[in-house]
């Protein structure tokens, strides 16, 4: 009987603490998720980590791109301008795909509480409200494919893209061994975003390959020289552009 009382004096002890801790206390701060930095609505990606656009504003970025060259918006985002104080607007089109390239215009928008002081429209660029832009460029891009996803590279030079893609997989994984040294270390190794590669050249048996800082747009990039034989990769030397 004693050991019957005592169990059941834990069990119900055990509950009561489930159910404290279940129930907030008065005055205890909830914990909330921080929003999403990408969000999409209206067939459109917003990335706003340099600034949130209203409504009203995307509306006329939106008409400011198309009357540059831009005529259906896929995207639209806020970058730094660094080292400098000032902001940025991005605006990307719908992509176009033919085989293994992909195409689409690309348009800078300077928006006049965010740009450098004392600065303006250039002759020629179209200006609307505080907002102004020049005209829009196309961007090409090849497509890679690591398994069942698609990466986007900016440049491939004079390299098989079976090789890019090979290398690529490879930096994803983190299957790659490097030459120790100041210029390479594993704290400048965690900045690399591998899913985004700028570019594979080869010379003869050099081969560079490129990668953008994970802070995006602005952030800076990095550049390599590698070595890839017999199926392992090694990094030989690794240089930061910081902007």
């Amino acid at each position: 009987m004693k050991i019957t009382s005592s169990f059941l004096f834990l069990s119900l002890t055990i509950v009561c603490l489930f159910q404290l801790n279940a129930i907030p206390l008065p005055g205890a701060k909830q914990v909330k998720k921080s929003p999403a930095r990408i969000t999409k609505s209206g067939g459109i990606e917003r990335d706003y980590r340099a600034g949130k656009l209203t409504e009203a504003q995307e509306k006329i970025v939106i008409a400011l791109a198309k009357k540059q060259g831009v005529q259906k918006v896929a995207r639209i985002s806020t970058v730094h301008f660094h080292p400098s104080a000032a902001r940025g607007i991005r605006v990307d089109g719908a992509k176009e795909v033919n085989g293994r390239e992909v195409s689409y215009k690309v348009l800078s928008v300077n928006f006049k509480p965010w740009f450098h002081p004392g600065g303006g429209p250039r002759k020629g660029d179209v200006i609307m409200g505080e907002f102004w832009a020049g005209k829009a460029y196309e961007r090409k891009k090849t497509i890679l494919r690591v398994g069942e996803t698609d990466y986007l590279c900016g440049s491939i030079r004079d390299i098989e893209i079976k090789e890019c893609e090979t290398m690529l997989g490879l930096f994803l994984a983190g299957k790659f061994t490097y030459n120790p040294g100041p210029r390479i270390n594993d704290r400048l190794l965690d900045q690399v975003d591998w899913s985004k590669p700028n570019r594979f050249s080869k010379r003869g048996d050099a081969i560079s390959v490129g990668f953008p800082h994970k802070g995006g747009a602005g952030s800076g990039f990095f550049d390599m020289e590698v070595e890839f034989v017999g199926g392992k990769l090694n990094i030989k030397q690794m240089f930061q552009a910081i902007p």
